[in-house]
């Protein structure tokens, strides 16, 4: 039943919206309150096959289903989350907002965006990943198969709405990746957080949600530009 209760903010809405039909990335696909249509996911240390991804939050592993005007996941093993169609290249700017629900003390799991990824159903997978945890801090990181390496550490923010006892249903955060010319520039809630020339950085390619163990999340939209 516990698990029921992350969506009540949203279920009104979620009834009366119908999803999107045809293939769009940044709409839900399908049947709402389903698991999206297009989608696929990848998990660090299972394969695909091991994980029930469901629209039933009592027995799914994952549960990820549309929930319009967005998508609702609830983990689960850390992964990915991507449509079929949600590529980008050259310039771009990419943004998400999101509402992080109780944390229930795994305050250390985080939760974002990833770009540039490149061969996500093989040994070669590849992608750069900006991410949040509860604790007030940001990582930017770059995984090359099994391997991830440190492009900015866990670093405190101001800019980050944590969850706490005091927050009435969810925390919001607006994400944003901007990709101009040979820079690449990581903001959050419209304050800039770091920039890097784009130098070996993976940024042409798939796009989507990273999203760690444990975490109840509400994405509202992911939006390319």
């Amino acid at each position: 039943m516990k698990k029921l209760l992350f969506y009540l903010t949203f279920v009104a809405l979620s009834s009366t919206i119908s999803v999107a039909q045809g293939p769009d990335g940044s709409a839900p696909q399908g049947e709402n309150l389903k698991v999206p249509e297009g989608w696929d996911w990848r998990f660090d240390r299972v394969s695909a096959e091991e994980v029930n991804i469901g629209s039933d939050p009592e027995s799914a592993d994952v549960y990820f289903v549309n929930m319009t005007p967005g998508w609702h996941i609830t983990t689960g093993p850390a992964g990915i989350y991507y449509h079929e169609d949600n590529n980008a290249e050259g310039d771009f700017t990419l943004s998400s907002t999101t509402y992080l629900f109780d944390t229930k003390g795994r305050n250390r799991e985080a939760f974002g965006l990833f770009i540039g990824g490149e061969n996500l159903d093989n040994d070669n997978q590849s992608y750069l990943y900006f991410l949040l945890r509860n604790t007030g801090e940001f990582l930017i990181k770059r995984r090359i198969g099994d391997e991830t390496f440190v492009v900015n550490n866990w670093t405190k923010t101001s800019a980050m709405n944590i969850f706490t006892d005091e927050t009435e249903s969810s925390a919001e955060n607006n994400f944003e990746i901007k990709v101009q010319g040979d820079e690449v520039m990581f903001s959050l809630n419209g304050e800039l957080l770091s920039s890097f020339e784009k130098g070996d950085l993976p940024t042409n390619g798939k796009y989507g949600l990273r999203v760690n163990h444990s975490i109840n999340l509400h994405i509202s939209d992911i939006i390319l530009k």
